[in-house]
């Protein structure tokens, strides 16, 4: 008994202890804030952008779902097509004009702006007294036209002589007397061949030197034209890589004609343009390789030294058949002050003259040759693509005398 009302006490204490714990645990419980009277209503905040997840979000303007383009239900985008590229025509190959009798074709427009000194020699001659007077007149023609100190000497110590044993002139006669005179001047036994058939093997090399405004790059492409009429085929090097668009010039005639060119970058090394163009003409088989050279100024010896060089890097490939140095018919006696320069650096074998139909005066072509002891071969009568042509003295001095 005393066992069964101890038990009793101990289940008393322990749940009175257990609801003394459960009401400190609520008393301690704090009651929630009361809600408020009437909640703001908040848009949602926008996505954040690339490097914007430090920002407060910002408001901005959002699209209606009819305004959301629904992959697959908006109109398919137009893909553009790539430009047509339209092929250019192939170059047309030009078929030049046979180079036989070319100078006797253009006879009288050579005669037209040259023959002022003929007439000038025949209207002095055929006056019925000559005495010194008239031979200082005719001595002062013949200087004007760029004859030549010792040429007109020459020609006035011959003609004087002739006309004495002569005695009566008729002006047939004098016309004779004149133009052989004149011939021995110009010279009939030179070779004006330009040599571009090498003794041993192709191809032969011809180098084309000049002071820049002298047609120099014009005149290689035009006797690139020469050769083709006459059947070679024909590399162009287009070694003057100093002056603006020279190579694309060069290129514009070789193409014309069919003849390959050969170019490097602006500013290049003229010499490795050179060295290649002979390479190249070598492998292709070609007959004839033309270099153009830098229209260098004929006073600047850094430059002319750099000339030679392009010569002696041509020559470790073979030697050069013809190096010709163009002139301008119109500068006179200042061609003959170029002429020396390049002799000196280069061994000019023959001279080509331009502008020979302007104001040119005939005498320089005796004068140059003269001056270097080298042939005039080929000459300018024209801008023609076929105005150069072989120099023939008799057609020339017909040219200078009139019909």
């Amino acid at each position: 008994m005393d066992i069964l009302i101890l038990a009793v006490v101990i289940a008393v204490v322990v749940l009175g202890a257990l609801g003394g714990l459960v009401v400190g645990t609520r008393r301690k419980k704090q009651l929630p804030p009361p809600p408020p009277a009437a909640p703001d209503i908040t848009a949602p905040p926008a996505e954040p952008h690339v490097g914007d997840e430090a920002e407060t979000p910002r408001d901005e303007p959002r699209r209606t779902i009819e305004e959301v383009d629904l992959p697959g239900g908006g109109a398919p985008t137009a893909v553009e097509e790539p430009p047509v590229v339209e092929e250019l025509p192939p170059v047309e190959i030009e078929v030049p004009e046979p180079t036989a009798g070319r100078l006797i074709r253009l006879r009288a427009r050579l005669s037209r702006s040259q023959n002022a000194l003929g007439k000038g020699l025949l209207t002095l001659l055929s006056r019925e007294h000559l005495d010194e007077d008239t031979w200082e007149e005719i001595e002062d023609t013949l200087l004007t036209a760029d004859v030549g100190v010792l040429p007109t000497q020459e020609l006035v110590d011959g003609l004087r002589e002739r006309v004495k044993v002569l005695g009566t002139r008729t002006p047939v006669e004098l016309r004779g007397l004149l133009r052989e005179e004149l011939l021995k001047l110009v010279g009939t036994d030179f070779d004006r061949t330009v040599k571009t058939e090498p003794e041993t093997s192709k191809p032969g090399i011809v180098m084309v030197v000049g002071v820049n405004g002298t047609g120099k790059t014009t005149t290689t492409g035009k006797l690139a034209r020469v050769l083709v009429a006459d059947g070679r085929s024909v590399v162009l090097g287009a070694a003057d890589t100093f002056r603006a668009a020279a190579a694309d010039q060069l290129q514009t005639w070789g193409e014309r004609v069919g003849a390959y060119t050969v170019r490097g970058p602006e500013g290049g090394d003229p010499a490795s343009v050179a060295f290649d163009a002979v390479k190249e003409g070598k492998e292709m088989g070609s007959d004839v390789v033309l270099i153009d050279t830098a229209g260098r100024l004929h006073t600047k010896t850094g430059l002319m030294d750099e000339l030679g060089k392009v010569k002696r890097v041509v020559e470790k490939h073979a030697p050069l058949d013809e190096i010709l140095l163009v002139l301008d018919a119109t500068t006179g006696q200042n061609g003959l002050v170029q002429a020396r320069v390049f002799a000196e650096v280069v061994d000019i074998t023959g001279i080509v003259l331009t502008k020979l139909d302007g104001t040119a005066k005939g005498g320089i072509v005796v004068a140059v040759q003269r001056e270097l002891g080298v042939p005039v071969k080929l000459v300018g009568l024209g801008e023609g693509a076929d105005d150069l042509a072989p120099f023939e003295p008799e057609a020339f001095v017909d040219a200078l005398i009139g019909e």
